[in-house]
């Protein structure tokens, strides 16, 4: 599948965001200011004894300087640039985690059937929406808000339990980590598919389920 970052050749004039070079500041701002998402700033990475630790202070901590740094985080978030930039100055080393359930949800997979799934979209022609790969081996694929409403019956119409595959819908309340965010020493995520004026619109869930449980039910 040609949508991963490395592979892309720069024809736009508005590639958005450029993944390298650019601070988590400037990013986040750009994420609200060019793309409307709502952003809000999360824990980040402190050196212990020449170890990298998150924030949180937990030694055992699952997603180390890429998870919420409050309970009450979906009221912080913003799309305002200038709030972006604000929040950002005081802490520029924080993640960035962008709220779902607004103005997209989220599809999550196992990479390796998140791979599968990209390749018979592109197949199949499919218009995708970003798609980001995260150091635990995850992607999330962005479409309309209200897929995880409707996901359990989707999947139900394609012969499938919902249970049975590793097919998550992130909707309100949740979250995923954007780019350049890292997650401890394990790596940064990344975009599979960046945001481009080109996928400003988003697909629907109902245009990418039938791939995406495909590929579920391949990597059981």
């Amino acid at each position: 599948m040609l949508c991963v970052e490395e592979t892309i050749v720069g024809t736009e004039a508005a590639q958005i965001p450029k993944q390298r070079g650019e601070s988590l500041l400037e990013t986040a701002v750009r994420y609200a200011e060019e793309r409307h998402w709502d952003v809000f700033p999360g824990t980040w990475l402190e050196a212990v004894d020449g170890v990298q630790r998150c924030s949180c202070g937990d030694t055992a901590c699952a997603a180390p300087g890429a998870h919420p740094a409050r309970e009450d985080w979906a009221t912080q978030a913003t799309g305002s640039a200038t709030v972006a930039r604000r929040m950002w100055q005081k802490q520029p080393t924080a993640a960035i985690l962008l709220p779902t359930g607004r103005t997209f949800d989220a599809i999550s997979v196992a990479e390796t059937a998140g791979f599968l799934a990209l390749a018979r979209m592109e197949r199949m022609e499919l218009t995708l929406g970003p798609v980001t790969l995260t150091p635990d081996r995850r992607m999330h694929f962005f479409v309309l808000p209200g897929a995880s409403v409707k996901l359990p019956e989707l999947v139900r119409k394609l012969g499938w339990t919902p249970s049975s595959l590793d097919l998550v819908a992130l909707g309100e309340g949740a979250h995923v980590a954007a780019p350049p965010t890292r997650y401890g020493s394990s790596g940064a995520v990344q975009w599979a598919c960046r945001p481009t004026p080109a996928n400003r619109w988003l697909p629907d869930v109902e245009e990418l389920i039938s791939p995406l449980a495909y590929a579920c039910g391949r990597d059981r």
